[in-house]
């Protein structure tokens, strides 16, 4: 049985105030000096150091009507001091992507940075921010939003300056609709609309994708490949890397009450967790629940015996380790309906944290 403690778990939204206090305390813990420091890693751990990347993620900026999806601009600018101090390498999604598909080594501490949704508030106040920094941003667009004309939306006028000065334009579905929901007639329609839109509008359509809500099945995650989108993202923290997959990539979410410098520093000096034969296969929760959640470290990380993991609806689940690398998670209590997320964390070198987590999702009944 593993006994480590490391980052509790998680929510991109609202979490119970004693998951809040919890979590501020861990970061009163790592903050604390040499007690939080950890082990020399081992070679492959560096290489894995090597091969790795952050990606963050945001909705609305300013916007204090919505803390759940809202950052502040203190909060944001915060973020983009510790991104300019010189540790942190900052580039486009897609070449971070393309850089771990092919084995190229990426800097240290590299980070890859996204909005979902396309909010007005991502014109008006985080691209100027972005744009004085020289940070390159990702915007995931849900083409119906922008149709409706709302008044807290962008416009495709102002989409269309973003791509004249270099922004990354992702693939958001036309509804944002909860895709893990329908079925794949009900969700090709809808990425079929949205692409028209993109093509009628921007003369192109996106090949990189973000699941609405973060919410994805098996069958939607093959959709997805189907549909020629060479990369696709959720909403589940974790750092990626070679090891992971490309059509359900991790990213930390950030809002008012997990926005907060420290916790945007413990995540964006996240390292990747190496996994593969993670199981069940399906983020979709069927009939097993709770499921029996287990993965495999694809690498000779030293002390994994330290490994931590805890679920959003149980707080730390009992973890196994099977010979030299098999992990196998129980969690006692069935999960809830909606979205669930698994958090996997071991100390690595210089206070900072391997990071592998899961979303699942029990679809609501009615």
């Amino acid at each position: 049985m593993i006994t480590f403690t490391g980052p509790r778990v998680e929510s991109a939204f609202r979490a119970p105030r004693r998951a809040r206090m919890l979590f501020r305390f861990v970061l009163l813990l790592l903050a604390a000096g040499p007690a939080a420091a950890a082990p020399p890693e081992t070679a492959a751990a560096a290489e894995t150091v090597a091969h790795s990347a952050v990606v963050v993620m945001y909705h609305r900026f300013g916007e204090r009507k919505f803390p759940a999806t809202n950052i502040t601009l203190e909060q944001f600018e915060a973020h983009i001091d510790i991104l300019k101090s010189g540790r942190y390498t900052v580039l486009p999604l897609p070449e971070i992507v393309e850089k771990l598909r092919k084995g190229e080594s990426l800097p240290e501490r590299t980070v890859g940075i996204s909005i979902d949704d396309a909010y007005r508030s991502t014109f008006t106040e985080a691209w100027p921010r972005l744009k004085k920094a020289g940070l390159a941003f990702t915007v995931f667009v849900s083409t119906d939003h922008i149709d409706r004309k709302l008044v807290n939306m962008m416009t495709w006028d102002q989409i269309r300056t973003l791509v004249k000065d270099g922004v990354t334009i992702g693939h958001h579905t036309a509804s944002h609709l909860h895709m893990a929901d329908q079925n794949a007639a009900r969700n090709g329609r809808d990425i079929e609309q949205a692409s028209k839109r993109f093509k009628e509008e921007l003369g192109f359509v996106p090949k990189i994708f973000a699941y609405p809500y973060g919410e994805a099945s098996l069958a939607t995650i093959r959709l997805i490949k189907a549909a020629g989108f060479a990369v696709a993202f959720g909403q589940h923290s974790g750092a990626i890397d070679r090891t992971a997959d490309f059509h359900y990539l991790p990213r930390f979410a950030m809002n008012e009450t997990y926005g907060t410098a420290a916790r945007f520093k413990l995540a964006v000096d996240a390292i990747a967790l190496p996994v593969t034969d993670i199981t069940p296969e399906d983020p979709m929760i069927g009939k097993i629940n709770p499921p029996a959640v287990g993965f495999t470290v694809a690498a000779p990380i030293k002390n994994l015996q330290r490994l931590s993991c805890y679920s959003s609806h149980a707080g730390r689940a009992a973890v196994t380790q099977l010979g030299a690398r098999r992990i196998e998670v129980r969690i006692d209590k069935a999960f809830p309906p909606g979205r669930t997320r698994l958090n996997c964390t071991l100390p690595g070198a210089d206070g900072r944290w391997h990071w592998f987590g899961r979303q699942f999702y029990l679809p609501r009944k009615g």
